[in-house]
């Protein structure tokens, strides 16, 4: 009699918690994310493997194996979460990992947003796109960056934003995290400028904004003077140059811009193609028919593209906005043209080829990999999953405009989120060229800022006198 006592005294009280989260707004939250789940274990069973592309995944897979500092494109960050998984000998469990990433992501920003004291519903809505838009699932079945990268910057965010003002602890927690993002991708490494300028303003405190300044540039200058053991430059990576360089063959004039003898070697040379991106590996661009590998030409093609954007600053400015304005389409346009926008599920198989580098890798981390092949018939499933054009384009812009006018309101909470997806949008495109792929880690951020600004919105009365106008124009 004693020893049923605690069992029939826990079952109420199970009751009761469960019922406390119900009542508190997370039941909505928890059925979404059970499905979401369901949605990741059906991919899991509808491809045989891992999904692995020509050269990126097996450079992450090679860079892990033998621990050194990524090349020109991509820094070792990716491949130290690699390196950890190295030991199970397996590309399907960094596809299981990252499942597990993705709907991390998506209980970051819930919580966070609860703690800004959003209802269930608000805040679960803002986590939809992350967990079914299937470009980001598909991203998390692929041996790539990406994934990594939002998840650190969410988590990056919900430390800085817990509280009104972060603890020391938390400041030094946040800044080791975007030093993780930024050796994920160097991409994210001005964010850690931004957090700190947004401590500033907010009168963290000198202790935090040290403190996060410290844990932030400790690794990556580590990681530089790594780098340059290998390399010979003090740098994350080689090919900053080239891809600003790339960035302006779609409006160059040598003309115009009146280059020293040894930049006008890097003027257009009558070579077109589709996306500014492209002009990296294009065979008859005049980078690629100098002598020599393309990146080891990367300070000469900085210093060429830094005197077109100082010459012709406006035709910078127009071809970085039109490549943004793609991200905005309801129908979504292929750019580059060989890279297929992800709004569903493919049916079919990859095979791989055998590349010296992909023989490499089979033998030392994974003997299992091979080209991808969807498993009937979780396959027939996922091949009627369609995600809508307009939750993916419009919805974004959209929610970079709510978030923006949330930023510049008293309160500000949507500051941070908002402009932290305004750089990871703009950044890459003004950097090298639009991509739908690089626009997916300022997606979930962005959401967050709309759902932050929403909610100020409504609070300031903003939101009602909207309404009003609007009313008020349709009556006239």
């Amino acid at each position: 009699m004693l020893t049923s006592t605690p069992a029939l005294r826990t079952a109420p009280l199970g009751r009761a918690r469960a019922k406390r989260v119900l009542t508190r707004g997370h039941g909505l939250f928890a059925a979404v994310l059970a499905v979401a789940a369901a949605l990741r274990v059906l991919v899991m069973l509808g491809y045989d493997t891992a999904q692995l592309y020509w050269y990126d995944s097996f450079t992450y897979l090679d860079n892990a194996v033998h621990l050194k500092p990524g090349g020109a494109f991509h820094p070792a960050g990716y491949s130290f979460f690699l390196r950890l998984l190295w030991p199970v000998h397996s590309v399907e469990l960094v596809a299981g990992a990252q499942h597990a990433m993705g709907l991390g992501i998506a209980v970051m920003i819930y919580a966070l947003l609860r703690r800004h004291r959003l209802p269930g519903w608000g805040a679960t809505l803002a986590t939809l796109p992350v967990l079914f838009d299937p470009a980001f699932v598909r991203l998390e079945h692929a041996v790539l960056s990406d994934t990594q990268l939002i998840f650190l910057v969410v988590a990056a965010l919900t430390v800085v934003m817990w509280r009104a003002k972060p603890s020391v602890r938390s400041a030094v927690f946040a800044g080791a995290l975007l030093a993780l993002a930024g050796l994920t991708r160097t991409a994210a490494v001005p964010l850690l400028g931004l957090v700190l300028l947004y401590l500033v303003v907010r009168r963290a405190g000198v202790r935090q904004v040290a403190a996060l300044a410290l844990a932030g540039a400790l690794p990556l200058a580590a990681y530089a003077g790594w780098y340059q053991a290998h390399h010979g430059r003090f740098a994350l990576s080689g090919s900053d140059g080239v891809a600003l360089w790339a960035r302006t063959m779609t409006f160059a004039d040598c003309s115009v811009i009146r280059p020293p003898a040894d930049e006008a070697r890097l003027c257009p040379n009558g070579t077109v193609v589709d996306a500014a991106s492209e002009y990296v590996w294009a065979p008859g661009a005049s980078l690629n028919l100098l002598p020599g590998d393309r990146f080891s030409h990367n300070d000469l093609a900085r210093r060429f593209a830094l005197h077109a954007i100082e010459a012709q600053p406006l035709d910078y400015l127009r071809e970085v906005a039109h490549d943004a304005s793609l991200a905005f389409a309801v129908t979504l346009v292929r750019h580059p043209a060989r890279m297929r926008p992800a709004l569903s599920f493919p049916v079919g198989s990859w095979p791989l080829s055998s590349f010296p580098l992909i023989d490499k890798v089979r033998a030392e981390y994974d003997p299992a990999i091979r080209g991808m092949s969807s498993v009937e018939p979780y396959a027939s499933v996922l091949g009627v999953y369609r995600y809508p054009g307009l939750l993916h384009g419009p919805l974004f812009g959209v929610a970079l405009l709510l978030g923006g006018i949330g930023a510049i309101g008293r309160r500000r909470a949507a500051l941070l989120p908002w402009a932290a997806a305004a750089f990871l949008f703009l950044g890459p495109i003004a950097a090298l060229d639009f991509d739908h792929r690089y626009v997916l880690p300022a997606v979930p951020v962005a959401c967050a800022a709309a759902a932050l600004g929403l909610r100020d919105l409504a609070a300031s009365g903003q939101l009602r006198s909207l309404r009003s106008l609007g009313s008020g124009r349709a009556a006239g």
